[in-house]
C-alpha cells in the first residue's frame, strides 16, 4: 500500500512538472531515481549478488547507465539516424521540394468542397515526410495556407486541419513505431500493416468529419472565420533544388519495402531500417556532390546527420531512457505486480486494461501537450501487463500511441497548436474548436477499430 500511494505522489508530481513545460525526459529520470532510492531503502535490491556495484547508492546510477546503452544499442540508435536523415533532407532542400510537389496537384481542382478532406489526408501523407507535427505546420503554413486562402477556404478551416496533418499515419520510420515493435517483439513492418488497418479507415473517416464539422463552424461564425493571416517564415528558396530530389525524403521508405519484396522469395534477408537509412544518406550525399560539383561543399551540409542524431538523442531517445527507467522503479517496488493481479481477476481484463491507458493517455496528452512522453514511459511495461491480463500487447500499445498522437490536437500547449494559432493571429482556444470533433471522433474510432481489428 505504502509503495502504490508513493508510486502515485511521484507520478503526481512528475505529471505536473510535464504540463508546467519542464523537460520531460530529465523529470522522468528524477522521478524514477527518487523511486528507486525508496526501493532500496525497503530492502528490494536492484541486481542479483555480486552483478552490482556493491553498494546501493551506485546501483541506482548503474541501473540509469544500463538503461540508456540498452536503448541506445537497440531502438535508440534507429531514432537517431531517422532524426539525423530528416535534418539532413531538410537542410539540402529535399524535403521541401516534396512537399511542393505534394501540394501542386491541388491548384488543378476545381471543387472547392473537396479541399478540406483532401488537405487534411494530403497534409498527413507529407508526414511520412515532415514526421514532426510541429515542422510540417510551419511548412504548410507558408505553402497551403496561402493556396487555400486564394480559393476562398476560410482561415479557420484551413488552421484546423493543418493543425490536424500530423497523427497517426502509418510508417516503419516512426520512432514511436520503430519503439513499439521492438518492445512488443514484432518485425516493423508486421506492427505498421497492424497499425494500418486501423489508422487507415480512422484518417478516411476523419476526413469526412473534417468536412461536415470545418463546414458547420464556418456557417455558425461567417464572417469571423476568415482571419488575416500573420507572415510565417518560409523556408530557403527552393527553386534551385532538382525535382528528383523529392524522391530522397522517401529513400529510407522506398528501400524498406524492396528488402520486403525480396525477403518473400528469398530466406535470410533482413531488414535493418539503420542500415538503409544510412545507404539512403550516402546516397543522397554522392548525388549531392555531383550538385554542388565539389564534395568539400556537399560534406559540410551532410555534418548535418550527425547533428539530427544528436538531436534524436537528446529529445527521442532520453525521454524513452526516462519512460524505461521510471518503469523500472516501479516494477522494483512490486507495484505493476499488485496492480495486474487483481486486473487479471477480471472477466473483461483486456478490454478494460485497454480502456484505463487509452483514457490515461489522452488525458495527459490533452494536459501536456504531448502525450507520447506517457507512452515511452510505460512501453516497456506493456508485454508483462498484457500477459497477465491475457492479451497481445499490441491492443494495448497501438491504440495508446495513436491517441497520444490525436490528442496534441486538442492541446492548448501543444506546439503545433501554438505555432497555427499564432500564424493567423487567433487564440489556441478558438482554434481548439476546429479540432476538438475531429480529434474526439479520432480517439473513439482508434479505440473501438482497435478492439475490433487488432490480434487478443
Amino acid at each position: 500500500m505504502i509503495q502504490a500511494i508513493l508510486v502515485l505522489v511521484v507520478l503526481g508530481i512528475v505529471g505536473y512538472f510535464i504540463i508546467k513545460s519542464y523537460n520531460p525526459a530529465l523529470i522522468l529520470i528524477i522521478g524514477a531515481i527518487v523511486l528507486l532510492c525508496a526501493s532500496v531503502a525497503l530492502g528490494n535490491p536492484l541486481y542479483p549478488e555480486g552483478e552490482g556495484t556493491g553498494l546501493a547508492f551506485f546501483d541506482i546510477f548503474l541501473k540509469l547507465k544500463d538503461t540508456i546503452i540498452s536503448q541506445v544499442s537497440s531502438a535508440g540508435l534507429v531514432i537517431m539516424i531517422l532524426f539525423g536523415y530528416s535534418g539532413y533532407m531538410n537542410l539540402i532542400g529535399a524535403n521541401q521540394k516534396a512537399v511542393n510537389i505534394l501540394v501542386k496537384p491541388m491548384t488543378k481542382i476545381k471543387s472547392k468542397a473537396l479541399f478540406i478532406p483532401i488537405v487534411f489526408l494530403l497534409g498527413n501523407l507529407m508526414s511520412l515526410v515532415v514526421p514532426s507535427a510541429s515542422s510540417l505546420a510551419i511548412i504548410l503554413m507558408a505553402i497551403l495556407y496561402p493556396l487555400l486562402q486564394g480559393i476562398g477556404i476560410s482561415s479557420m478551416t484551413a488552421a484546423g486541419v493543418i493543425a490536424m496533418t500530423a497523427t497517426i499515419m502509418p510508417t516503419p520510420l516512426g520512432a514511436d513505431n520503430v519503439i513499439a515493435a521492438q518492445t512488443l517483439d514484432y518485425n516493423v513492418l508486421t506492427y505498421v500493416l497492424y497499425h494500418a488497418k486501423v489508422s487507415i479507415p480512422t484518417l478516411l473517416i476523419l476526413a469526412v468529419v473534417h468536412y461536415f464539422w470545418q463546414t458547420y463552424c464556418d456557417k455558425k461564425e461567417g464572417a469571423d472565420a476568415f482571419v488575416e493571416m500573420k507572415e510565417v517564415e518560409r523556408a530557403a528558396d527552393e527553386k534551385v533544388v532538382p525535382t528528383f530530389y523529392a524522391i530522397l525524403p522517401l529513400l529510407p521508405l522506398l528501400l524498406i519495402i524492396i528488402v520486403g519484396i525480396i525477403g518473400i522469395f528469398r530466406e535470410n534477408v533482413t531488414m535493418d531500417i539503420f542500415v538503409l537509412t544510412m545507404i539512403s544518406f550516402f546516397i543522397s550525399l554522392i548525388i549531392e556532390g555531383f550538385r554542388k560539383k565539389s564534395f568539400k561543399i556537399a560534406q559540410e551540409s551532410a555534418v548535418e546527420l550527425f547533428k539530427g542524431m544528436g538531436q534524436g538523442f537528446s529529445q527521442v531517445v532520453m525521454l524513452v531512457v526516462g519512460g524505461s527507467l521510471f518503469t523500472t522503479a516501479i516494477q522494483s517496488l512490486g507495484v505493476i505486480d499488485s496492480l495486474m493481479s487483481a486486473v487479471e481477476n477480471s472477466q473483461s481484463a483486456g478490454v478494460l486494461t485497454t480502456l484505463i491507458f487509452s483514457g490515461a493517455t489522452a488525458l495527459f496528452g490533452i494536459l501536456s501537450g504531448g502525450g507520447l512522453a506517457m507512452f515511452y514511459a510505460v512501453i516497456e511495461l506493456i508485454p508483462n501487463i498484457a500477459q497477465k491480463a491475457g492479451i497481445d500487447g499490441i491492443l494495448i500499445a497501438l491504440p495508446m500511441q495513436m491517441i497520444a498522437n490525436l490528442a496534441r490536437t486538442i492541446s492548448p500547449v501543444a506546439a503545433v497548436v501554438m505555432i497555427v494559432s499564432s500564424s493567423i493571429g487567433v487564440s489556441p482556444v478558438r482554434l481548439l474548436k476546429r479540432t476538438s470533433v475531429p480529434t474526439i471522433v479520432g480517439i473513439i474510432l482508434v479505440v473501438v477499430l482497435s478492439l475490433l481489428l487488432l490480434p487478443y
